[in-house]
């Protein structure tokens, strides 16, 4: 006889699943797992042997040992011969890590463009793979040593505002990893160098891990004061400075000509280094002239692909002056030994037959829909940021914070970003947070989080 005829049977549980939905030990699986998150299981709680359950289920062993197995894979269970299965300890925290678990919000945290140019991308590559070497693609070779491929650099550098030649150009495995290496490459522990006093929070992580100290200096309507550089220079003995002249990250503000033109002369003056973060300078349909256009000298330019083109495409061409170029290549190199011969001959390909431009055109078109969206939900609101602009700065009503904002917006199942993520040392976090339009996957998705956005705006209002 089954031991489920007995209703009253001791087991320390007695799951419910419904048999029609198969595989059946997938669904086994998950009746664990939300068990266990849930807290219906507590850790260190000893399971049925395998065989009563299997029995009070009225279910073959078998089905039993893949969901067991499964879930022990997760981390989820600990089975010890002679003792017994149990749920571990740290159960919890390895369920909160596994996505099918994890909070399903609305993502507009992270500044990602749209899927536009997924397809075209599929559609080089899947040419390529067809090439009868294709093998080379997938070898350890250095791909960045092809003349072509930085004429390809120069010709995208061109286009975001820059005339740089290939002797310049070195590559790197996207935009945060061309910021560690000219910070490996250029400061030693203990150097310090200025930055917005909102900033690029992977500036702000690499800096930390390279012992090098960030300096807020101080800003007037979104740009850096020239006179507080020169402040900063002066007393803070900073040696260089990071800067995202368009579409800064997080205020996604821009920097003036006039104002990189005496950014440039101050840089020149004192011979300080200047990373220009060019990631969305192809976000805007003509380009103001890059920073190192006025300081080639001083500038090293880096143009990354992930915000222009797709962020899986992790390649980022930097344009360094000749003075330096050899600590910069001698850190690219320690950090990579070389990037990724597929994604720098799908990069090359894509920008030298001027499919580039019909991407970002793309880009352009879905990302300008999606801000007229936007202006529409937060027309009662301070939202800051160009309608090719990827993410928005929305300024908070009332006295709450970013960061409680930011809490309050998962509460109601959205992810937004606050001013405390970028603020920099004693600098007072404006009461902001970043919204990336272009992080939802569909517009459907977009406005609804807008909907909820808006909701609790104007219950602060």
């Amino acid at each position: 006889m089954p031991i489920n005829s007995f209703e009253n049977y001791p087991m320390s549980w007695k799951p419910s699943i419904d048999k029609t939905e198969k595989p059946i030990y997938k669904a086994l699986a998950r009746q664990l797992e939300q068990d266990i998150v849930n807290g219906v299981l507590l850790p260190g709680t000893k399971l049925p042997p395998q065989r009563e359950l299997a029995d009070y289920l009225d279910l073959n062993l078998s089905t039993i040992s893949k969901a067991f197995k499964m879930c022990e894979l997760k981390g989820l269970l600990s089975a010890t011969v002679g003792s017994g299965t149990f749920v571990s300890y740290d159960a919890l925290s390895n369920a909160y890590l596994l996505e099918d678990t994890k909070p399903k919000l609305i993502e507009m945290g992270a500044t990602l463009p749209d899927h536009a140019s997924y397809e075209p991308l599929m559609l080089h590559l899947s040419s390529m793979l067809q090439e009868t070497d294709y093998e080379k693609w997938f070898g350890y070779g250095r791909a960045g040593e092809s003349l072509w491929q930085k004429d390809a650099a120069v010709k995208l550098i061109r286009r975001g505002g820059f005339e740089t030649t290939v002797e310049h150009i070195l590559f790197a495995n996207g935009g945060q990893n061309a910021i560690a290496a000219a910070l490996a490459g250029l400061c030693k522990p203990g150097d310090r160098i200025g930055v917005d006093h909102h900033t690029y929070p992977g500036l702000k992580t690499v800096a930390s891990m390279l012992s090098v100290q960030i300096v807020p200096i101080k800003s007037e309507n979104g740009e850096m004061k020239p006179e507080s550089l020169e402040y900063a220079y002066k007393n803070e003995n900073i040696t260089g400075i990071y800067l995202i002249p368009d579409y800064h990250n997080p205020t996604a503000s821009f920097m003036s000509v006039e104002n990189r033109k005496v950014i440039a002369e101050i840089a020149k003056k004192y011979n300080l280094f200047i990373i220009e973060d060019a990631s969305y300078h192809l976000l805007g349909k003509n380009p103001l002239p890059a920073l190192a256009s006025f300081a080639p000298e001083q500038v090293i330019h880096i143009a990354s692909l992930s915000k222009s083109l797709a962020p899986g495409l992790r390649l980022a061409y930097v344009a360094v002056p000749y003075q330096i170029k050899e600590p910069v290549s001698r850190a690219l190199y320690n950090l990579n030994i070389t990037v990724s011969p597929l994604l720098a001959e799908l990069a090359a390909r894509t920008i030298v037959s001027n499919q580039f431009e019909v991407l970002i055109e793309g880009h352009r078109e879905q990302t300008i829909c999606r801000n007229q969206i936007a202006n529409r939900y937060f027309a009662d609101y301070t939202c800051l940021g160009g309608e090719t602009g990827i993410f928005r700065w929305l300024l908070l009503p009332g006295g709450i914070t970013g960061a409680e904002f930011e809490k309050l917006a998962a509460e109601h199942g959205v992810q937004v970003y606050a001013a405390e993520r970028f603020v920099v040392g004693n600098s007072c976090p404006e009461r902001a947070v970043r919204v990336s339009v272009c992080a939802p996957e569909t517009l459907e998705e977009l406005e609804k989080g807008l909907i909820i956005l808006r909701r609790l705006l104007n219950d602060l209002a």
